[in-house]
Formats: C-alpha cells, structure tokens, sequence
C-alpha cells in the first residue's frame, strides 16, 4: 500500500499555532514540551501537581531506587548522557538527570508547579480544554496533553482493619525517611519491582523484617556495580562506544520481548536461564518452594537483581505466603490465624496502573466521560488518541507498557506524532483534529489479537483490568511502535473547525486514504 504524503502542506491561510496544556512533568511531559517548542509551538504550559518535576523519580525516592533499564537507553536520544555510573542508575542519578535535560531545553520555566488538575472538559464552541485544579485555578488552551502516565498512584490493598494498626505505615512510593529502621520489626507487603529493589536495603537494618509474598517472580541477575574508571573514560571518550552500548542494549530489550512473545520457544531458553540463576541463590529447598513463581516465564514483569533472593535467606527474615485476612493494632493477621507483631509496615503493593488519570474527570464532545467511553476497558489509537475527544493525546496511555524495553522510546515516539497531528490541524485550517471511531475500533481489534499465544495471556497480572482485558502493554516490539507512529495519518483523523463543520482538506485526506486501503497492496 502506499504511503499517504504526510507532511504538512500550506492548505489554509497561516494561522497561530495551537496552544497546548500538559498535565505531568515526567519524562512524557518534559519530552512532549521539547519536541513542540523544537517545531515553533511556543505556547506550552505544563501543570505539575508535586513541587519538583520528574515524576515517578521525584517520588519513588525510597532505599535501592533505580531503574531496571540500562541508562544509555533509558535516557533521550537527543540527550545523551555519557557519565552515568552504573548500567542502571539510580533514582537520583535519573532524577538529576531529567531536571538538567529540562533546563538545557528551556521548559523547566513552562512549569507550573503545585497544580492539581482536577477536571479537563472540551469546550466545542471555543474548540479548547478548559481544565480546573484542585487549587481552584482554570486553564485553557487548544490542545490537551496527558502525560501522567500509569505508575503515580500508589495503591493499598483493602484488607479488614487497614486503619487500626498501631505502629507506623507508609507506602513505598511515599518512603518517610524520618522514620527510624533499625532494631524495628517490619513489614513488607509485596514482593514486585519496588520491594526487590528496597528489600535488601532495609534487611541489614532490621531485627526482624516479615516479608508478606503473594505471587513468586522470575528473576535474571543484575549486580549493577558501579563502572570501574577504565570503562567510564572509554564511554565518555571513545568515539562510537555510546552508540554500540544503546544500540546493543536496544536489541537486548527487543530479545526479551521476543521470548515473552514466544513463550514456547525463546521464552522456555530465557526462562531456563532464570531458573538455574534462581537455584543458585536459593539454597534453602523451602524457602525456594514458597518463593518460587507458579505462572509462564513473562507473563508478569520479569525482575532483575541479584541481590534480592540472598536477601530472603537472611536469618532476621521470615517469608510469609498466608493471605492477610485483617490488620490489628499490633500487626498483621494472615489466613492461618497467626498475628505476626510489627513495629511497621511498609506496603510495597505497588500503583493503581489502569487507572491512567483518573480520578481527574475528563468530559469530551457533547460533555461524555472519559470514564464512560473507557467503562469496558482502557483503548486509544496507538494509545494515544480517543474518538470523541479532539485535540486530546495521552502519553504511556493504554497498551503502551513495554515489558521488554525503555518507556523513554516510546514517549518519544508519541511526542513527535502528537506534533505531527497538531501541525496537520494548522496546515488544514482546522481547530480540531480526532480520531475516525472506526479507526480506533479497527486497531484496538488488531492490538488485542497480537496478544494470543503469548506469555502476557497465561496469568493475571497488573497488566488486565478487572475484566481480563489486556490494558496496560504494547504487544510488539519497540521497532514496529516506531513503525507506526513516525508519520502521522491524516487519513485516520476528522479535521474541524470550531462551529463543527469538516474542513474540505480533511476530507480530502480522508477519502484518500480510503481509496489507498480500498487499493492492492504494493511492494
């Protein structure tokens, strides 16, 4: 088939280019600001609700934080970074790292901080958001950006008692660093990506540290030392060894989305290698059967560190695979009517993913809920745009999880396509560009069948809603994410003006790009 002409044509008298609101100063939403001021779009605001940007890394700062992508990838490609000290870094590595990208760029000062954005509701007749905070203030502007992506609401699970505990609580995501850990008796509820990464920090620490497990993970190791001086002088000097170490890393990534997808074949090899990793560290035979996973290699996310299973077999740690039925005053009470005593919980029970932005009400055309259009589960074309609401595109939005590679690629991606969609809306003369319904129904069909036969399928994971439906990840692989957001369709989307009316240029593209599919296929 061929390819639409995508570029922008001057097809309507110049206009002034859209004004955009973002919600979110994370990477989505620092990276959305640079790519639109790079192409002319000067009216940018972003609306941050904490008083720093950054995101997940401003307020996930607890013991061992850091992320499990290789830095040299999970970083900008037009911001490269060549001192790292270590292969993956950590939080506040990261954390500086975003907050000097932001201000070598000039969108640091775009940010409003301490804005909590409340309601957003499309107003058809001025074609723009309005959005209200929580502060009590309203902004408007054309275009609509949500980049608060699906890791920022932590999440408590509602067991019986929550409240009564007596000792002291707090969510991983909101570690109290005032809090005294030595010689305490803790709690860890949860054993995902956060607590492997903490657990260890606080083991040694701890009189006696209880670790609460409800489902096993498949583990690959990483030790994460920090790069001896040689290998520091050889990144940052010698030509070519930045790009080799992105480029060799981006193809690892791809590997590992390759075995979740073939779980049969390429997962059973990776999945060899974890388990005879995982006999390595656990040496007790019970302790190995209580840790053990019991679901496909991938089907979950898989965890790397090598220094979370010896952390288990510590002898001031007890691993507790009971349910937890109540909390009590003085601790926890699990299934088998034990009461294990605690100074303090901490919940690693990680974050309400599908809930995307919500509870933020968002009313699209004719006043319809976000929530509404999304009651049978989360969908957005490439996970971007929703018919029903112009001007609007979601950042790490649904089915854009990768468990395979960086976020960092595919936020990129969306924030050159959301530029493209805004300069196609100028080009035609139009105030609002949306996705054709057909379109998204068309595509979010295909999406949902790439997942058969693959190891995402063989479990449940935070990666389902309530309904089993697949939300949260992408099913392919970094390059064909690419692929299809490198060049906007204008076939694909309905271009307006504000009184409501399809401008002639619109239409236009879109029977077009009808005829095309309509058309033989092409080499």
């Amino acid at each position: 088939m061929a390819a639409l002409d995508t570029a922008p044509t001057p097809l309507a008298a110049p206009r002034r280019k859209p004004s955009v609101l973002i919600v979110g100063a994370g990477f989505g939403g620092v990276g959305a600001a640079i790519e639109l001021r790079r192409h002319g779009f000067q009216e940018v605001t972003i609306l941050e609700r904490a008083p720093d940007l950054g995101g997940t890394w401003f307020y996930n700062s607890y013991p061992g934080a850091a992320c499990d992508v290789p830095s040299h990838l999970y970083s900008f490609s037009f911001a490269q970074r060549r001192d790292w000290s270590r292969l993956c870094s950590p939080q506040q590595e990261i954390h500086d790292y975003l907050r000097d990208v932001a201000r070598s760029y000039d969108v640091e000062r775009l940010i409003r901080f301490g804005r909590t954005v409340s309601a957003c509701a499309w107003d058809e007749q001025r074609a723009q958001w309005q959005l209200d905070t929580a502060e009590g203030e309203r902004f408007a502007a054309d275009a609509l950006v949500l980049a608060t992506g699906q890791l920022h609401q932590p999440s408590r699970p509602a067991i019986e008692g929550i409240e009564s505990f007596a000792g002291h609580s707090f969510h991983s995501a909101q570690w109290d660093h005032d809090y005294p850990l030595a010689g305490k008796r803790l709690a860890v509820v949860g054993t995902g990506a956060s607590a492997v990464q903490f657990l260890p920090e606080i083991a040694e620490r701890a009189e006696r540290l209880t670790v609460f497990q409800r489902t096993g993970n498949w583990f690959l190791p990483r030790r994460n030392r920090r790069y001896p001086r040689l290998v520091r002088a050889a990144i940052e000097h010698v030509p070519g060894v930045q790009a080799f170490r992105r480029n060799f890393m981006y193809e690892y990534c791809e590997a590992l989305t390759a075995s979740i997808r073939h779980p049969r074949t390429l997962g059973r090899m990776l999945g060899v290698r974890s388990a005879a990793f995982m006999r390595r560290q656990l040496k007790d035979p019970e302790l190995r059967r209580k840790v053990w996973p019991d679901y496909t290699f991938g089907c979950k996310r898989i965890l790397f560190s090598s220094q979370f299973l010896p952390a288990l077999g510590r002898p001031n740690v007890q691993v507790v695979t009971e349910p937890i039925v109540r909390v009590e005053p003085g601790g926890l009470v699990t299934a088998d009517g034990a009461l294990h005593e605690l100074d303090c919980i901490v919940w690693g029970t990680g974050f309400k993913t599908n809930d995307f932005m919500f509870p933020m009400r968002i009313a699209g055309a004719g006043g319809k809920e976000l929530s509404e259009e999304w009651a049978q589960g989360a969908h957005a074309h490439l996970g971007m745009t929703v018919p029903g609401f112009p001007n609007m595109f979601v950042m790490y939005g649904p089915n854009t999880n990768t468990s395979g590679g960086s976020i960092i690629f595919y936020l990129e991606a969306q924030a050159g396509y959301l530029r493209q969609a805004l300069q196609q809306m100028l080009a035609r003369g139009a105030d609002a560009v949306e996705v054709r319904r057909e379109v998204e129904r068309a595509s979010d069909r295909e999406l949902q069948a790439r997942f058969a036969g693959t190891a995402w399928t063989q479990c449940d994971s935070w990666y389902r809603d309530e309904s089993g439906r697949i939300v949260a990840n992408w099913p392919g692989y970094m390059r064909e994410y690419l692929q299809r957001t490198q060049a906007f369709d204008p076939g694909e989307y309905e271009f307006a003006t504000a009184a409501g009316e399809a401008t002639a240029a619109g239409e236009a593209a879109a029977a077009a790009a009808r005829a095309a599919a309509a058309s033989p296929m092409t080499a």
